[in-house]
């Protein structure tokens, strides 16, 4: 049974932020079933069931919860206990059995108080993922013309519907897409999903991060403890709600200014927002009586929880339908509405930054530099250890909140990343998106036999997310804040030219050596540029680029020639590097404009603003540099053109499903397929392969050869041995019967009665040798990995990925990005290689996994690219049973 198929009970948000529990309905649930569908009022039981029947109701509840559904399915939602909503499928005709049919007839309802909330679309979205892992196929639906409640589900799920009318009536048809293959849902739908989300998780956070109320349960009468100084902080924030202290040593009183009561259930109203500080035995306690006060969001400060609290915290909030942040975490603030829920020793400087992190440490550090870089922040949330708030509410909070135009992302693990993605990539639209890479020290090496499993470390899937996201991954905190600097404070580049301009000649050599490793352009300026700066600055003065405008240069010549850059059409941006010195102070001079501008002063301390319209000023060049390469890593990915995913109409995914089926059947627990078996696979779709034979014994090896001409390799197929050179299970270059024969009788004696058969292929011509690859990583999904191929592969260590699937445009970005990107695009004694061919065939392994999630590896190394085109000579596939997950799915953790 898959993740999906079994039905778990999951918590999910209506349009209003309301949470509901959505699971399927159980034999105990007769009678909730029961009342619902006897509920109904005699319009909506006429729209449902053509008439006014009300002994439908029982028969009805038979059908869903009964232990035998006939291969059909039931979904329902609980609001605080009570079933409001039930939505259910039935195979229509005999194709159903255990699991389902292509088809299934698909009917709801809704408790009459709950309309227009959001119930029926939740239901139609987790039914319709149900199912789908089920495969069935598509949902049919009769319904009556003036039931526009129902046809406006449909519309408004985004799924494509197609519509006959006949009679008064209509049939509408919904394809639900491959058993399975979330990854490749339509996108329309996809962005119908989105919008929902958004709209239901910004509901939710309105308690959170606008409440009208707080109450601080755990608060101290002694200074420095925690619940004090969140106490402290509130209050001296300025927030303007009412602010209550809960602790039964001082009840009745006031504490830290503000009325304390016992117990969350002696407030003198129902608090928006509770922040817990309170040991972790308390924990899930306080949580549940604030919930009964009528909290609606919930900051958990302590540590420490063990498996149990933490699942009687995280009952509690769904309970009670609280949205929950922490535990272990900082707290929260929202500055323009003056809310600081925190424990940090200051507060935020109103700004435009959005910051969430999972670690407090990690959080004061980015407040307090972004408050001296004038940046500010709009909103912060240390989320801790994510039990439910996670980066993807505070990414649609920011979407949204009409205050934060740059985001801050420090988090160290992803719950859903492919979700994160999206919604990341379309708020990056927006505004810049900043991240630490962190986790970079983890292992990279893992107990995986393909070289593509290898290459996936943490790293790479991480700035494979990041990249396709639009999200700036920097390598530390340092440039996380100096990219942050630029990004608030300058304009973005139009492009990778850098003018470099300093008063000291060794600075501007450093810094353009940075722009070289970064990937930025030095460009030479205009002719008309040289000739302005000859007259303006020292006789002795270097016009070039970089500019050398010596120590003598005055500070309004020193900004004359500023402007003057700033205006040459081959310059993107300018760095600017002043060596303070007794003979004037330039700093003032330097100013931004229409272009950005970045600045280093050789000898301060730390990131500062300078000059005019906040010119960030960087300790050192590299810094400095960085910033404007991420900079320019942003404005390229906005600028670029987003692709499209390729349809391949020659693919055979039956033929492939029928592979790996077959190989599944006889190793349910799965493992490496036969080199035949994974030939196969890959011919299915379309992908280019060295022509082949399979062979059993010396005579077929003799024939295979003979029919293939010229030389051929052979390649033992023995259990255990996936690299065949280190074992001796690969012969190359074999020419005529006699060698072909002779060969195989080495690898016969060589491993005996553990050769399985043996591959015969032709020998490819010598080209460019590269490795492409996938490989199902548990959080991440399918990864397509590109780099350098052949026996020093790991050696090289030159690899890239993207998520799959990939458009045609990560196609390419996946090739240049590699180290041996300049040898595919030619040199002058090499010609360029057949770059389409090699981009047709990422995407078609990336079809590949997006349609087969059950392909755990696959290695195709070497794969040769020469000018006349691209052929893989070895391939490894490695599969597993398969594990439906709906990555979109609306559900709260």
């Amino acid at each position: 049974m898959t993740e999906l198929a079994s039905g778990a009970p999951v918590f999910a948000l209506l349009t209003d932020g309301t949470q509901v529990q959505i699971r399927q309905p159980a034999p105990e649930d007769h009678d909730a079933v029961r009342r619902l569908h006897a509920g109904l009022s005699a319009e909506s039981l006429y729209l449902r069931f053509f008439g006014l029947n009300r002994e439908m109701a029982g028969r009805i509840a038979d059908r869903i919860c009964g232990e035998d559904r006939s291969g059909g399915g039931a979904l329902g939602a609980w609001l605080r206990g009570r079933l409001v909503g039930v939505a259910q499928y039935e195979p229509i005709g005999g194709d159903g059995g255990g699991e389902g049919g292509p088809e299934a007839e698909f009917a709801m309802a809704v408790a009459e108080d709950m309309r227009h909330r959001g119930v029926g679309t939740l239901l139609l979205e987790h039914l319709a993922s149900l199912a789908r892992a089920r495969g069935v196929r598509a949902f049919r639906a009769d319904v009556l013309a003036e039931n526009a409640a129902m046809l406006r589900v449909f519309a408004d799920a985004g799924l494509p519907t197609r519509r006959e009318f006949a009679g008064g009536v209509i049939e509408a048809t919904i394809p639900l897409g491959e058993r399975g293959n979330f990854l490749d849902t339509d996108d329309r739908y996809l962005t119908a999903v989105a919008a929902r989300e958004c709209r239901a998780a910004i509901a939710s956070m309105e308690p959170l991060l606008r409440p009208r109320a707080i109450a601080v349960v755990g608060a101290g009468r002694r200074p420095g403890t925690v619940g004090a100084a969140i106490l402290r902080g509130i209050r001296s924030a300025g927030f303007e709600g009412a602010v209550y202290a809960v602790n039964p040593h001082a009840a009745g009183g006031v504490l830290g200014g503000v009325p304390c009561v016992a117990a969350p259930a002696d407030l003198p109203e129902p608090p928006d927002l509770a922040v817990l500080a309170v040991p972790a035995a308390a924990v899930a306690g306080a949580a549940a009586a604030c919930g009964r006060r009528g909290t609606r969001a919930v900051v958990v400060i302590g540590s420490g929880l063990t498996a149990a609290q933490g699942r009687a915290l995280l009952d509690a909030c769904h309970a009670h339908g609280m949205r929950l942040v922490g535990p272990n975490c900082l707290g929260v603030a929202n500055v323009p509405e003056r809310l600081d829920a925190t424990f940090a020793a200051g507060h935020p400087r109103p700004g435009s930054a959005g910051v969430v992190v999972q670690s407090g440490g990690v959080g004061i550090a980015l407040i307090d530099h972004l408050s001296r870089l004038g940046i500010g922040v709009s909103s912060f949330a240390s989320v801790g250890d994510k039990y439910d708030v996670s980066g993807n509410d505070m990414l649609m909070w920011w979407e949204a909140d009409g205050d934060t135009r740059l985001g801050l992302l420090h988090v160290e693990s992803f719950g859903n990343p492919r979700k994160f993605a999206r919604t990341a990539r379309r708020v990056a639209e927006r505004m810049p998106l900043l991240t630490v890479l962190a986790g970079r020290s983890a292992p990279g090496t893992r107990a995986a036999a393909s070289h593509t499993a290898a290459a996936a470390t943490p790293a790479v899937t991480r700035r494979a997310l990041f990249r396709q996201a639009g999200i700036v991954a920097t390598d530390d905190l340092g440039d996380l804040v100096g990219t942050a600097a630029l990004l608030a404070h300058q304009p973005l580049p139009a492009g990778p030219r850098v003018a470099i301009v300093a008063n000291a000649g060794g600075g501007g050599v450093l810094a353009a050596d940075a722009c070289a490793d970064a990937g930025l352009i030095v460009p030479p300026l205009s002719a008309p540029t040289r000739e302005r700066l000859a007259a303006l600055l020292p006789s002795c003065a270097a016009v070039g680029n970089p500019v050398d405008t010596t120590a003598a240069v005055t500070p309004e010549r020193f900004g004359a020639a500023l402007e003057v850059i700033a205006a040459d059409a081959s310059v993107d941006a300018v760095l600017v590097l002043v060596a303070p010195t007794a003979l004037a102070d330039l700093r003032d001079a330097v100013r931004g404009g229409g272009k950005p501008v970045a600045a280093v002063v050789l000898g301060q301390a730390e990131t500062v603003t300078v000059g005019g319209g906040g010119v960030p000023a960087y300790a050192f060049p590299e810094s400095a540099v960085r910033a404007l390469a991420g900079a320019w890593s942003y404005a390229g990915w906005r600028a670029r053109p987003r692709g499209v995913h390729p349809a391949f109409p020659d693919a055979r995914p039956a033929e492939a499903a029928s592979i790996i089926g077959g190989f599944l059947a006889r190793e349910p627990g799965g493992g490496w397929t036969p080199p035949d078996e994974a030939f196969r696979l890959l011919e299915a779709y379309g992908v280019p392969l060295a022509p082949w034979r399979w062979a059993r014994s010396e005579d077929e090896a003799a024939r295979a050869a003979a029919g293939l001409g010229g030389g051929v390799a052979l390649k033992a197929d023995v259990p255990g041995v996936v690299h065949k050179t280190a074992a001796g299970a690969l012969l190359l270059d074999l020419h005529g019967e006699d060698r072909v024969r002779e060969a195989f009788k080495r690898l016969a004696a060589r491993f005996g009665d553990d050769l399985r058969g043996v591959l015969v292929q032709a020998m490819a011509a010598q080209g460019v040798e590269v490795l492409c690859g996938l490989v199902q990583e548990e959080v991440f999904g399918p990864l397509v990995v590109f780099g350098a191929g052949g026996v020093d592969t790991e050696a090289l260590a030159d690899r890239a990925a993207r998520l799959a699937p990939l458009t045609d445009v990560e196609a390419g970005e996946l090739i240049r990005e590699s180290r041996i990107a300049p040898v595919l695009l030619g040199h002058p004694s090499r010609p360029a290689g057949d770059l389409p061919g090699l981009a047709d065939l990422l995407l078609r392994l990336s079809r590949l996994a997006a349609d087969h999630p059950q392909i755990a590896e696959l290695d195709l190394n070497p794969t040769i690219v020469r000018a006349d085109g691209v052929v893989a000579v070895d391939a490894r596939v490695r599969l597993v049973p398969q594990r439906a997950w709906d990555p979109y799915l609306r559900r709260l953790r």
